[in-house]
């Protein structure tokens, strides 16, 4: 178990949900991995990711999809990609990431409580 954290420090994470608008492979990546392109909403507007989920997505499949992601981190390099959020994902039984999203249509950029 981590290191337990006040309200006020989860408050500072800003998570929100976006619509993947364009994924593309990511050959240059050192692991596999997509290049992802996400709709938060007219706030926030178009951000960056890659995401190492190639185990069970592919490009094609990604496009239209709600995910959470970390808003409110600094961007970082990749290779020669900027990654400006991070998509969020859990292990499976393998380790390999499943996207977590909204169970049911919802608003971009809608941030979680």
């Amino acid at each position: 178990m981590s290191d337990q954290i006040s309200f006020d420090d989860f408050l500072k994470v800003d998570i929100r949900v976006g619509e993947i608008v364009e994924a593309d492979p990511f050959p240059e990546a050192r692991k596999p991995a997509i290049k992802l392109r996400i709709d938060f909403g007219a706030e926030i507007g178009v951000k960056k990711s890659s995401a190492q989920i190639t185990a069970h997505y592919t490009p094609e499949s990604l496009v239209g999809k709600q995910v959470m992601a970390v808003v409110n981190f600094p961007p970082r390099q990749i290779g020669p990609f900027m990654s400006e959020v991070l998509v969020l994902g859990l292990p499976d039984a393998d380790g390999e990431i499943v996207l977590i999203g909204p169970d049911g249509p919802v608003p971009k950029g809608g941030r979680m409580h």
